[in-house]
């Protein structure tokens, strides 16, 4: 007896982003194993990220090399100025890049460390004096300051503005030493409650080197590459005091800090870490919130040439950290975690991402070879960009069956006018079949759905469903959809599969 047409929804391809560690045939099927160009939007279907819509129009003085430092600075008196850094330069400005280094200051590295202090902005990079920005009377003026230290030792490549101090860090002869500045004056190091410490002796496993520092509840964490130390009372830093320490576990790039809200993210060697969940459990694996992603992270950690950047963006609940070199960025969801403790994740492919910044108002600066941009729009300064998604090997709950596919119907949320590229291959195949169509630009039918398959039936989104014609067969089945993102926001939020299951192989 024929086997009757089996009805198969995948609700919410993706909702628990990417998962490239488990076996294809053994994951949830709420998992992608490619989820490109996408991020999880705020109704928990995967979508399409936005673009880049680049602003700067005169890069003269950028050349050819990209922006590697965005920072944003504003004072109490309502200032702002956005200072990027390129082509050895600082410069400021959006629309135009100005040339903003003080004369006779020669750069010839571009990987600042900028913090804003007391109506400030001070620069920090090893092997450089310290600049200090003041924008007081409007004189918008730099000064360079060793901050009564030796110049040799407060050329420093981190920096922290906490507790009232500027903390610096990790010159080019000495890792272990921390200095501090007088209460409100960033630019003593020497006077009135200004000091450091020596943390050599405090490691855990006997050495170990500086590489960021972050403020916490009171407490100075001092990261290394393999551990973490915790001095607490760091708001009195003559009195402070060693009160915890991780082996283990530290952080390999300073640009991976954020802090985000209640906690601090960064990358350790084995991938993205929580703070708070470093600290409670000590080395146990649980708090690696990049676990479904591992291997590759680590890989691209392993492999990386240039510094990182990442930014943590509250507007839209998502930390991002980029590899320049390699062309990629992996953009977590920080609205929830996964029964494993990981945030879900997707990937940015091929794109421009060098830096980051996000302004007080929310604005999420993205620095670029073409200048500064704002993540927003639908293209990549004015280029399309490929979305991409594919399911984890499906075996609808029988391994052992052959499916004969009939129909696949994906339900898109916007795409109008998108080309779209429906696919669909057998048993782990790499050599999809391909059907390519273009959603259209009609306006919703408001009862229901209309002749086009096109309604308004998730709270006034353009919602299109189209029937593709599927063929072949096999035990286990891959889909995937691809679109051209250009100029359209893009979600998908079900995959409608029409199947026949044959006999047990």
């Amino acid at each position: 007896m024929a086997q009757p047409l089996q009805s198969i929804n995948l609700v919410a391809p993706a909702f628990k982003g990417v998962n490239t560690e488990d076996s294809p045939i053994a994951q949830d099927p709420s998992y992608a194993d490619v989820a490109d160009n996408a991020v999880i939007d705020k109704r928990g279907r995967i979508a399409a990220r936005k673009g880049i819509d680049v602003v700067t129009t005169n890069k003269t003085e950028l050349g050819t090399d990209y922006v590697h430092k965005i920072h944003y600075f504003y004072d109490d008196a309502g200032n702002e100025v956005v200072f990027t850094a390129g082509n050895n330069k600082i410069m400021t400005g959006t629309t135009t890049l100005t040339d903003a280094t003080p004369g006779s200051y020669t750069i010839t590295a571009n990987n600042w460390k900028i913090v804003n202090f007391n109506d400030k902005a001070y620069f920090f990079q090893r092997g450089y004096d310290p600049l200090v920005y003041d924008n007081a009377t409007g004189l918008r003026t730099f000064t360079v300051a060793n901050g009564g230290a030796t110049a040799a030792t407060l050329k420093c490549h981190e920096a922290l503005a906490a507790y009232g101090r500027l903390w610096v860090v990790d010159n080019a002869t000495d890792t272990q030493t921390i200095y501090w500045s007088d209460l409100l004056i960033g630019a003593d190091f020497t006077g009135g409650s200004s000091g450091s410490i020596d943390v050599s002796k405090a490691w855990p496993d006997g050495y170990d080197e500086v590489r960021a520092l972050a403020a916490h509840n009171n407490t100075l964490i001092i990261f290394g590459k393999h551990s973490i130390l915790v001095y607490g009372g760091a708001s009195s830093p003559a009195s402070m005091a060693l009160v915890d320490t991780v082996a283990g576990v530290g952080c390999i790039c300073r640009n991976s800090v954020q802090h985000i809200g209640t906690d601090v993210l960064f990358m350790s060697n084995t991938g993205l870490r929580s703070l708070g969940r470093t600290i409670q459990e000590k080395s146990l694996p649980i708090s690696d919130l990049s676990l479904n992603v591992k291997t590759e992270i680590i890989s691209l950690i392993n492999n990386r040439t240039l510094p990182t950047a990442s930014v943590y963006s509250p507007e839209n609940s998502f930390y991002i950290i980029t590899f320049p070199d390699q062309l990629t960025a992996y953009c977590f969801d920080l609205k929830g975690r996964l029964e494993n403790g990981a945030y879900r994740v997707t990937r940015w492919t091929s794109i421009p991402h060098k830096s980051f910044e996000v302004k007080t108002d929310g604005t999420l600066y993205i620095g670029t070879s073409d200048g500064l941009g704002t993540y927003s729009g639908y293209v990549d300064n004015t280029t399309a960009y490929r979305f991409r998604y594919y399911s984890p090997g499906l075996t609808f709950g029988d391994p052992a069956k052959t499916k004969l596919l009939k129909k696949l119907r994906p339900t898109l949320v916007g795409a109008a006018g998108a080309t779209v590229f429906m696919k669909w291959a057998y048993d782990l195949a790499t050599d999809f079949k391909t059907y390519e169509f273009t959603v259209g630009n009609q306006v919703p039918a408001y009862f229901g759905v209309d002749e086009f398959a096109i309604g308004e039936f998730t709270g006034g989104e353009l919602t299109t469903r189209n029937a593709v014609q599927a063929t072949g067969n096999g035990s286990i089945i891959t889909i995937g959809l691809e679109a051209d993102i250009n100029g359209s926001a893009l979600s998908l939020q079900e995959i409608n599969v029409l199947a026949l299951m044959g006999k047990t192989v």
